[in-house]
């Protein structure tokens, strides 16, 4: 699913395997374990920064549509769907809510539920192609103010976004006055995330909704 490993003060996140990385429960709750676990190993160490990241092709092709309409019942299918809308908003506030900067290195393809996964990160280091599916460059994105950088391949990304990563490092950030500085930007979308009483902390127990969402997993 992801690993998380530590390299020169920065932690690394990286969605594994070759596939589309389509965000399905499982994925979902993989990377939310590795932003916990960024979270609490961060409280003992000087500042640091998140690079989050992708093997293959695609950083994110969006949500696992095929995981939610392979139940033939049409009830269940769309309590998938909802359940996964309920983990994505559980993921988003994570970001917004973890002490340090973050850096999404976008090597591959992104769109839909992958692109606001890209989106939900501090910073954006893109590679030059992966948006032309979705009609949009990563220079474009740069000229509209959405990419922080682009870049010709995808070691060019990761290792310009270990280079900001270290960057901000130096800054010598408060985790802590960071988040809270990051949620004050962000009020309105945390006000909306808090509204909705899905969204909680990593390990709450989930709704019934939720429990028939998995129960054929």
């Amino acid at each position: 699913m992801c690993t998380l490993e530590k390299r020169d003060g920065l932690f690394i996140l990286t969605i594994t395997g070759n596939d589309e990385h389509r965000l399905n429960p499982i994925l979902i709750d993989s990377i939310r374990a590795s932003l916990h676990r960024a979270k609490i190993e961060s409280e003992s160490m000087g500042p640091t920064a998140l690079i989050t990241t992708a093997h293959g092709k695609f950083f994110s092709n969006g949500y696992d549509l095929s995981w939610a309409s392979s139940d033939p019942d049409p009830e269940q299918a769309q309590t998938r769907l909802k359940f996964m809308n309920k983990k994505l908003r559980c993921l988003v506030s994570d970001l917004i809510s973890l002490p340090m900067p973050t850096i999404a290195a976008v090597t591959g393809h992104s769109s839909a539920a992958g692109f606001i996964l890209a989106l939900s990160h501090d910073y954006l280091v893109w590679r030059e192609v992966v948006l032309k599916a979705a009609k949009i460059t990563a220079g474009m994105g740069v000229e509209w103010g959405i990419v922080d950088s682009a870049h010709d391949s995808a070691e060019e990304t990761v290792v310009a976004a270990a280079r900001l990563g270290m960057e901000l490092v130096k800054r010598n950030w408060d985790g802590k006055a960071y988040a809270e500085n990051r949620k004050t930007v962000f009020a309105d979308v945390m006000a909306a995330l808090s509204s909705d009483k899905t969204v909680g902390s990593y390990g709450d127990i989930d709704s019934n909704d939720s429990n028939k969402a998995v129960s054929k997993l």
